[in-house]
């Protein structure tokens, strides 16, 4: 196999001849590109550090060798990764465990409540027809017909406003999930850093400079800049290697630009980067005359050089106590997880022949200085994992990149201590699983370095035994396996590879952290209004059973307070529109400031029933049964008394009727605004914060009077219409069912503030 610049690598091979450097990032996820040669195979290590292999699925940026084939296809590394991406099965998300568990629970008290209904009917004196028919009528009072229509539209509208944020989620119920998300696992390279190399820091003569400075404050730095960029290769219009886009760049902040079309021109001779060696050179023609261009490691461009740049613009001996001064900035550099480059330079004197060979070009140089580059975190990424801390979620990094460097990123935008806890991908290879279920048990944030495809998925695995909600970053093919295990897979839009985006879950379009936790803010809203709806919902279905419980109870005396066709009238009609606003509700105050909820807990849960059945469920049934009984009082009645067709109090039995459904549609209402906070006041949420809430408690409105005015409706529905002292008692209701509740949420709130 020949490969050569550009050529994406298609097997596995071993050099026999040349060298090339290699972007491994899709299987490493390695940001830096590493270089392969021809060569001795060394003994031991890891099996993408070894210098003669190349993998499938990478691609040459530089120079050209010819190698061996050594496995293909499901054989290969890329392979043996497909093959784990393919472990396992698909999990239902929290919500659809906890949906199925709901309406289980809803059909198995609809079915009760109805058959228990039907010898109750009859032994109250109804027909075996009239008894069917009310049990039904039951049992549809029960079902909240419109309960998985608005979940899945809550959820399109969260999956379309991420993806107008920059993530495409691909499962509905993955918006959910996010929601309850404990612990975000993210990659380095492209989603907290920009996934671009950036000039720095400088070291010239002893003194350590910011890159970024003008040339008449630093000629020395324009210096060093001019020389670095004319010992390049890279094209910022074709690619090349992120170091020498980034030398390049600096160049033109210098006000030195190096355009690669003169850059080429002026070049007489390229010695290319060397894996041994750890170095390039080039003989380029300057307005001085010819000069000699070297730039790579510190400690192998030191061994050539001779003298260091002064910043008078002449040379001094490079002397012991200045390579000791050397040595110490290098570490300091490294600390802050920097890489370094050395630069020197040899002008070539008046008739001197170009030099021929390396060993001619490298030798006697003059050292103009050190650039320290980093690959720096993306603007935003700071703000989103302080957000991510405060809502009690926390972050640990895999990646495949050298530790310290890994770690001095996470440190500059928050996540982890000083001095918090490196593991390499050999230790976590080392630990059974026991032992890397406790490691990752703490609430210590832990950087995983050089961490393998199969040891990224085994952090995930252990996360999810520990009881987590995992949200896993990836981009790279090593990715895929880790991406599809996890409950929410978060594949890079841009500089992710097509296997990683397959097995994700969620695709970031920008590449940044920042989008996750915006995500998971969505996530947690949705679910928060799913609540919402479902106590609305339920709230409104015990003044609708209440009525036949009654007329069950009394054997009869109480004529029937409501209608099938009523029940259906406001279970179809009056609550469908509220019940999709609540859907769109906006992200209650403090939503970012509470810890993650369990991974049990349900969307139905005791506090949810109790604020239903018994506070809003309860105050509306004795509202609206006080309207019933005092409807029919008013005109007369007392129980027993006939109600039926051509009776005397037929008529205020129809009123009556219309009272409860009327008053239940009123208490919809104050049930609407209660279920739009969980804790806060309705003064904090805002009154008019839902538009869409104010226009569906209009059409309620509408609706409702007409069912009650309009005579073909007042037959179909058996409504007649009612006085002005009739709408000014229902008029109340609202206010006292979401009173009820505003003063039982201050009383928990007063309650939950009194500890603290």
């Amino acid at each position: 196999m020949i490969i050569t610049e550009g050529d994406r690598v298609c097997a596995d091979a071993r050099l026999i001849d040349g060298a090339v450097t290699v972007d491994m990032s899709a299987l490493t996820g390695e940001s830096i590109a590493v270089t392969r040669s021809a060569g001795p195979a060394g003994a031991g290590g890891a099996l993408f550090d070894a210098a003669d292999l190349v993998f499938s699925g990478t691609t040459c940026i530089g120079g050209d060798a010819r190698a061996v084939v050594i496995r293909t296809g499901m054989h290969t590394e890329l392979g043996r990764i497909a093959a784990l991406s393919q472990r396992g099965h698909a999990r239902r998300s929290p919500l659809e465990n906890q949906v199925r568990r709901a309406t289980w629970l809803i059909a198995v008290v609809a079915v009760v409540a109805g058959v228990a209904f039907l010898p109750a009917g009859i032994w109250a004196g109804l027909s075996w027809g009239a008894a069917i028919s009310f049990s039904i009528g039951l049992i549809v009072a029960n079902v909240p017909e419109g309960l998985l229509p608005i979940i899945t539209l809550a959820l399109a509208v969260g999956v379309r406003e991420l993806a107008r944020k920059g993530a495409v989620v691909k499962r509905l119920s993955a918006v959910e999930t996010l929601g309850s998300t404990t612990v975000i696992c993210t990659d380095k390279t492209g989603t907290l850093t920009e996934n671009r190399m950036r000039a720095t820091r400088l070291w010239l003569d002893g003194r350590d400079v910011a890159a970024v400075r003008s040339a008449e404050d630093s000629p020395g730095g324009r210096v060093l800049a001019a020389a670095a960029a004319s010992c390049t290769t890279a094209d910022p219009a074709g690619g090349g290697d992120p170091t020498e886009l980034a030398l390049l760049r600096l160049a033109a902040e210098f006000g030195v630009p190096r355009d690669p079309a003169e850059r080429d021109a002026a070049r007489r001779r390229l010695f290319p980067f060397d894996a041994h060696l750890k170095r390039m050179s080039t003989v380029d023609a300057t307005a001085a005359g010819p000069a000699v261009h070297t730039k790579g490691a510190p400690e192998m461009v030191l061994e050539c050089c001779t003298r260091v740049q002064g910043a008078d613009g002449g040379s001094r001996p490079l002397t012991a106590g200045r390579r000791a001064e050397l040595g110490r900035t290098l570490d300091g550099y490294a600390a802050d997880g920097l890489r370094v480059l050395a630069v020197a330079h040899r002008p070539l004197a008046p008739g001197e022949a170009e030099p021929a060979t390396r060993e001619d070009a490298e030798s006697g140089l003059i050292l103009l200085g050190l650039i320290a580059m980093v690959d720096p975190p993306r603007p935003g990424v700071a703000e989103a994992v302080r957000d991510a801390h405060r809502a009690g979620i926390r972050i640990h990094v895999i990646t495949g990149d050298y530790g310290p460097t890994a770690a001095a990123i996470a440190r500059q935008v928050g996540i982890g201590a000083a001095g918090s806890r490196i593991v390499g991908g050999a230790e976590v290879d080392r630990l059974d699983d026991t032992a890397l279920d406790e490691l990752v048990a703490g609430r210590e944030e832990i950087v995983f370095a050089r961490s393998s495809p199969e040891a990224k998925l085994r952090i995930c695995e252990a996360l999810r035994a520990n009881g987590h909600v995992v949200a896993m970053t990836g981009d790279g093919v090593n990715d895929a396996p880790a991406l599809r295990h996890a409950d929410i897979g978060v594949a890079m839009g841009r500089s992710g590879t097509d296997v990683a985006r397959e097995a994700a879950t969620m695709v970031l379009t920008d590449d940044h952290f920042a989008t996750i936790v915006t995500a998971v803010h969505a996530g947690r809203r949705v679910f928060d209004n799913v609540r919402k709806f479902v106590l609305y919902i339920f709230a409104h279905a015990v003044p609708e059973v209440v009525p036949f419980l009654v007329f069950a109870l009394s054997g009869g005396a109480v004529p029937l307070p409501l209608t099938v066709l009523q029940i259906l009238a406001i279970d179809l009609g009056t609550e469908t529109l509220p019940a999709l606003a609540l859907g769109r509700e906006p992200a209650e105050p403090g939503l970012m400031s509470r810890p993650p909820r369990p991974r049990t807990s349900g969307v139905i849960d005791r506090r949810l029933l109790l604020r239903a059945w018994l506070l809003l469920g309860g105050v509306s049934a004795v509202l609206v049964m006080g309207a019933y009984f005092g409807t029919l009082w008013w005109a007369g009645w007392h129980p027993g008394d006939p109600t039926g067709p051509g009776a005397a109090l037929h008529h205020a039995y129809l009123q009556a009727t219309t009272v409860t459904f009327a008053g239940i549609v009123a208490c919809q209402i104050g049930t609407a605004f209660a279920a739009r906070a969980d804790r806060a006041s309705l003064r904090a949420v805002g009154l008019r914060s839902n538009p869409l809430l104010l226009w569906g408690i209009a059409f309620e409105l509408v609706f409702t009077a007409a069912v009650i005015y309009v005579p073909l409706l007042q037959r179909v529905f058996g409504t007649a219409a009612l006085g002005p002292s009739h709408l000014a008692l229902i008029a109340a209701f609202p206010v006292v069912v979401w009173g009820a509740d505003e003063i039982a949420r201050w009383v928990a709130r007063r309650s939950a503030a009194e500890p603290a």
